[in-house]
Parts: C-alpha cells; sequence; structure tokens
C-alpha cells in the first residue's frame, strides 16, 4: 500500500489530502502581498507543502499566461475563451507544476533518489526538475511513449526504463521498485504533496481571473490528479476571497479510454477497464489511480465531462496554432475540443466565459502534429 493512500481501508483508490490552515494562510496570503513577490508559483508558498527555501523558490516554474483568443473563441462556438498555456514551463509542461513540488519536498525529506511512472511529460519533467537539484532520477515509461518525450528526459540525464508494456504495467513496476529501494515516489497518482503542485495552476488562474471571472474551466483528463488539483487551487482561492465564485470545471477525457466519465455517469468505476485507440498518449490512462478525486471536482462544482474522439482533437490542434498561436499536443488540445464539443451539446451556455487549460507543448510529439499538419510545399530556388 502506498504511503499516500488511507491506511486504514484497502481501497488503492482512496488518496490521502493534505490539508492546509486557511485561516493562517489568509494572514500573510494577500492580494496586497502578491504584488510584491516573483513572478512563479513559489508566490502561494502559504499553500504548498513544503518549506521556504531560497534555492527551491529561485526554479522558474509557473504565472504562465492567459490568453484571450477571440478568434478561437468564434471556432468553438464559445462566447470567450482564455488559454492558460503551461507550454511555457520549463520542460514545456503542466506536469512541471508537480515535479518542482515532489523534488522539493524529495529533498526536504532526505531522499536522494526520486522515481515516477509516466506516458511522457511527467518523466521529462521529474528528470529536469531532478537535473537541477543534483538528485537521481528513474523513470518507468510504457513502450508507446513518443520519441521527443522519450529524448528530453535522457537528455536531462534520466535513467529510463522502457517497460514493453502499458502504463499500468510500468505504474506498478515503478511503485514496486521504489518500495524495494527506498525511492521517493513521485507518482501523482498517490503522492497527495505532488498533487499540490497541480493545484498551483487552480491558484494562478483565479488570481489571473479575479475582475473577470471564468464560469467554466476546462481540463484534460488521465489520472484525474490534474483536474482535482486546478479544482483545489480554485477553491482555495474562494475561500481566501480572491475568487468570488467557483467556476464550474468541465472534464474531457479520451473516447477510446474515459473511465472517469463512465465513473462520474453512473457513479461505479471499472477497474477492468483497457486502453483504447487514441493520439493523445497523455491522458491514455484506463486505471486512474485518482478518479474519486476528479469525480468529486467535477461534482462539487456543478460540472460535467465530456469525450472526444482523435478527428476532433486534431481538429483543436490545428485550431489552436492556427486561431489562438499556441502549438498544443493532443491531450491538451482535447481541452479545446471539449469545450467546443460541449457548447455544441448545451452544457457551456452561450455567452458564458471559459478558460482551457493547455498542458504540453506540440513539439512533445512532433511526429503526431505532422501528420496533422501535412507537407511544406517544395519550390526551386528560382526568382521566377
Amino acid at each position: 500500500m502506498s504511503a499516500g493512500v488511507c491506511p486504514h481501508c484497502s481501497d488503492p483508490f482512496a488518496v490521502l489530502q493534505v490539508e492546509f490552515d486557511l485561516e493562517r494562510a489568509a494572514q500573510t496570503l494577500t492580494a496586497e502581498s502578491l504584488k510584491a513577490r516573483p513572478m512563479n508559483h513559489w508566490r502561494y508558498h502559504e499553500l504548498l507543502p513544503i518549506e521556504p527555501d531560497p534555492e527551491v523558490f529561485g526554479w522558474p516554474i509557473g504565472m504562465t499566461p492567459l490568453i484571450e483568443v477571440p478568434r478561437l473563441a468564434a471556432w468553438a462556438g464559445l462566447g470567450s475563451l482564455r488559454l492558460k498555456d503551461d507550454t511555457r514551463n520549463p520542460t514545456a509542461s503542466f506536469k512541471d507544476r508537480a515535479s518542482s513540488v515532489g523534488v522539493a519536498h524529495a529533498m526536504q525529506a532526505g531522499a536522494t533518489h526520486i522515481a515516477c511512472a509516466s506516458t511522457g511529460n511527467a518523466a521529462s519533467s521529474l528528470a529536469g526538475f531532478a537535473a537541477m537539484a543534483g538528485m537521481r532520477a528513474t523513470i518507468f515509461v510504457p513502450g508507446s511513449a513518443p520519441a521527443p518525450k522519450v529524448t528530453q528526459l535522457l537528455m536531462y540525464g534520466a535513467d529510463v526504463r522502457r517497460v514493453q508494456g502499458t502504463y499500468a504495467q510500468a505504474y506498478d513496476l515503478c511503485a514496486h521498485e521504489c518500495e524495494a529501494n527506498g525511492w521517493y515516489n513521485r507518482n501523482c497518482a498517490t503522492n497527495p504533496y505532488v498533487i499540490e503542485g497541480k493545484k498551483t495552476g487552480g491558484l494562478e488562474i483565479a488570481e489571473q481571473t479575479a475582475e473577470h471571472p471564468a464560469d467554466w474551466v476546462v481540463v484534460s483528463v488521465g489520472d484525474g490528479c490534474t483536474i482535482a488539483g486546478i479544482a483545489n487551487g480554485l477553491k482555495q482561492m474562494h475561500t481566501l476571497g480572491f475568487l468570488e465564485r467557483v467556476p464550474r470545471m468541465l472534464g474531457v477525457q479520451a473516447s477510446g479510454v474515459h473511465p472517469i466519465m463512465s465513473a462520474f455517469e453512473t457513479g461505479a468505476f471499472d477497474e477492468s477497464a483497457e486502453s483504447g485507440p487514441t493520439m493523445a498518449d497523455s491522458i491514455d490512462v484506463p486505471v486512474p489511480r485518482n478518479w474519486r478525486k476528479a469525480v468529486a471536482a467535477v461534482r462539487e462544482s456543478d460540472g460535467a465531462f465530456v469525450a472526444v474522439n482523435d478527428d476532433e482533437i486534431a481538429e483543436a490542434m490545428r485550431a489552436c496554432a492556427a486561431l489562438g498561436g499556441v502549438f498544443a499536443e493532443p491531450a491538451a488540445a482535447a481541452s479545446v475540443a471539449g469545450a467546443k464539443l460541449a457548447a455544441e451539446r448545451g452544457i457551456i451556455g452561450p455567452g458564458e466565459t471559459v478558460v482551457a487549460v493547455i498542458t504540453g507543448s506540440g513539439l512533445k510529439d512532433i511526429d503526431g502534429a505532422r501528420r496533422i499538419a501535412g507537407e511544406p510545399v517544395d519550390v526551386p530556388p528560382a526568382l521566377q
């Protein structure tokens, strides 16, 4: 049983929650105090599970831009759309938020070796921050992980184990090796401290939209950690008075693998679900360990789930780049595809405002992007 799972029951999906004294945090975390703080996600240190550290707080992470994209909004049939562009993070991924907090927590816990299982982004992210900290990192990736992501984490000097199997098998192998070797397990699925790093996405959205709150925040969903973390950040900022209301959450899964959406709709989780065909490798998670938190977060916000297919994801990738200037990988563009589908179905009403989280750069899967974009026109080097 993982240290991050409830020790009083046998449910492997009963992931613990880090609680904060919000009344105490409110004494120093104010709109006025934030004006003087660095423009990174360590500015919310009262709401993070680590001690202040000058070295760690110098790592450049977070406070990514919120971009108004009216032409993309019109394409999606939305009254207003803003993109939270986390491709601007150090390793071009939202997962940098979790990895930075995970590595910092591991350092303060006295760990010297950290590991995770990942379809790609969490892997390269962990490798990057472990390199900053001078910590050894072992990464388990499934055989299907895109080559650019694997190359990135190799360049950071990580010990890479490419498991000839599924993500679930890579995850189980990682958990076993962490237990056997005493490594710090960074996996968000069962590490409640690391999930708090993902919360900073919600904290930032709340601060950035304080004057013009969003009606909906749209997030692509794999293991369930990201949407649960963002929702928690939004809720805490509402409690602290930064946000007048909490937005509704829209979770987006791939039509080929949508176990959390099914659990949300039926009230029951199917542990026997298998991976289906999807180009969005980052959300190809048939056995999501954090499904309970994801379902609870969406339900509490009076939100919804939708599932999008590969054609819809590909169309959204082209639209995000051509109409919004943001090159998103498939799982990241899924949030925009999901917002469009939700508008078509009347889930998102006319005139409602939307923030879609772009979780990773299209450069993470350049082969997939090339298939969608097509080829350039070859011309001779002659003026005529």
